[in-house]
């Protein structure tokens, strides 16, 4: 099995195998990529990798891969902190001091930093990360190498994740998605970067879109003032981010559908429906208008205000 579990990426994984096979165990790996590259998936094979024993290690079967799986081993142990955005320095203490306590079952301890840590908790695992026991090795997951302090960079294995060939994608995506239609999978893998959590998440939840997004859509497609309106009377009482944010969100789907006019296809659905209905100079006209809006939230103008120009000129 190894690390095929991980799509792409086989620069890295021919050398992460490479140096486990030689007995090459890094006591610090930094793990980074943006959300949805699959930093969790790499950090759980590299743990089993570690612990399985294996000659073709991870070998996904044995029990040790199968408690690495299933997040009951008890040599491998994931740090979070719910209630805080960052991993409390507390925390971090408290597992500086637990490292020193010897495995349970294995001939390493493994620590996974599943959240970001701030200055003050990276301060603190430097201390450990110093001078480590031989068997503890910790890996750390990070959108950005750059959040990391160079004295702890210094001390770590970096393993960066990079995003997929399309044709990886596709495939990938046609398994998990089989009913899925060409286009809003072609529109995934444009909008994801690459990565395959990011696509994942935009065919499962059509990116997270505000309900105001999705009534705006049906209502100015469907040249329906009286619906537009009720979608922007409610949204007089909006709170400024909230506002910026849906606005944001019409000029995505907007500019999607000026993007199909052109002859485009990987767009979301909404633009493409959209793009059916309404003509170049309309869009165009619509974009300008809510460029125009987001300018006004960003200013002093008050929502109501802003909601009530806006019935006006897209009319």
């Amino acid at each position: 099995m190894g690390f095929d579990a991980l799509l792409g990426n086989e620069r890295l994984k021919e050398n992460l195998t490479g140096s486990l096979r030689r007995g090459h165990i890094s006591h610090f790996y930094l793990i980074s990529g943006p959300a949805g590259s699959g930093k969790h998936t790499l950090a759980k094979l590299l743990a089993a990798a570690i612990l399985c024993g294996k000659q073709d290690a991870p070998c996904g079967h044995c029990s040790v891969c199968r408690k690495i799986s299933d997040g009951n081993h008890p040599d491998f142990i994931t740090v979070t902190d719910p209630e805080h955005k960052n991993i409390a320095v507390k925390i971090v203490r408290e597992i500086r001091d637990d490292v020193f306590i010897r495995p349970n079952e294995s001939d390493h301890k493994i620590y996974l930093f599943a959240q970001d840590l701030g200055i003050e908790g990276q301060n603190a695992l430097l201390k450990v990360l110093e001078e480590p026991p031989k068997y503890g090795v910790f890996l750390l997951l990070t959108d950005n190498p750059e959040k990391i302090l160079p004295t702890v960079r210094s001390r770590c294995t970096e393993l960066n994740l990079h995003a997929l060939n399309p044709d990886i994608l596709r495939r990938a995506l046609r398994q998990q998605f089989p009913d899925i239609c060409a286009e809003d999978m072609e529109a995934a893998i444009m909008r994801s970067g690459g990565f395959l959590g990011q696509a994942r998440e935009i065919l499962e939840n059509g990116e997270a879109l505000s309900p105001q997004t999705t009534a705006f859509t049906e209502a100015f497609s469907g040249r329906n003032m009286l619906a537009l309106a009720q979608v922007l009377a409610p949204m007089e009482k909006c709170k400024r981010d909230q506002l910026l944010n849906i606005l944001s969100q019409w000029l995505d789907v907007l500019e999607g559908a000026l993007a199909a006019r052109s002859g485009m296809t990987a767009v979301p659905a909404q633009s493409r429906l959209l793009s059916s209905s309404r003509s170049s100079q309309e869009l165009m006209d619509a974009i300008r208008n809510l460029k125009q809006a987001y300018t006004y939230a960003q200013g002093n103008v008050s929502p109501a205000a802003i909601c009530g120009w806006l019935m006006w000129v897209l009319r």
